[in-house]
């Protein structure tokens, strides 16, 4: 009996879940129509690694436009780009931290891919089409979230704890707070040019 009890009470020990909560707040921004497209992040945690998700996240190209704007993803993730539209995209990056690369271009409905192996914020442009421009911000946890134009953001099932939290914009300096997780958590940030 005394063993049963013991091995009962040793599942249960297994399948409690560690407190989580969510980080939120907004994020402020000068000299713009609004606050849309910063990436909000968990900084590396010491000890810890992610892989990345077993679905790729898709970069579209539709209405002549990356969507989504800005695009959070983990380090080592493979993203598919889409082309949604009527005539030839092109994808490719410049940067360095995105092994500046070329997808070369491709028709309507059909994809390619690209691993993103570091850190890097990569700017996305199109060959066809100068005037198209995204983001992939490629982060080190997937605890991470977009603003939207309010500035708001939430970061869901975030484990108590203390972290760098970091913010990245295409077009302010970004910033870094040190912050206690605990349970529902609140910080908000003011970015400048």
């Amino acid at each position: 009996m005394k063993k049963t009890l013991f091995t009962v009470l040793c599942g249960f020990l297994v399948v409690v879940p560690a407190i989580a909560g969510q980080l939120q707040g907004k994020v402020a921004v000068t000299g713009l129509r609004d606050a849309a497209g910063a990436v909000v992040y968990i900084d590396a945690i010491p000890g810890k690694t992610f892989p990345p998700p077993e679905k790729n996240p898709v970069m579209d190209q539709k209405d002549i436009e990356f969507q989504p704007h800005v695009l959070v993803v983990t380090t080592g993730t493979t993203v598919d780009f889409l082309n949604s539209d009527p005539f030839l995209h092109n994808v490719f990056s410049p940067d360095a931290c995105a092994d500046r690369f070329n997808l070369g271009s491709w028709p309507q409905g059909k994809r390619r891919s690209h691993t993103f192996t570091k850190e890097c914020f990569a700017t996305l442009l199109c060959n066809v089409h100068p005037e198209m421009e995204g983001f992939i911000a490629v982060v080190p946890t997937p605890y991470h979230a977009v603003t939207d134009a309010a500035g708001a953001f939430t970061i869901k099932d975030v484990p108590d704890g203390t972290y760098t939290v970091k913010v990245w914009h295409p077009k302010q300096a970004g910033a870094s707070q040190q912050v206690k997780v605990s349970g529902d958590t609140t910080v908000n940030f003011q970015l400048h040019k």
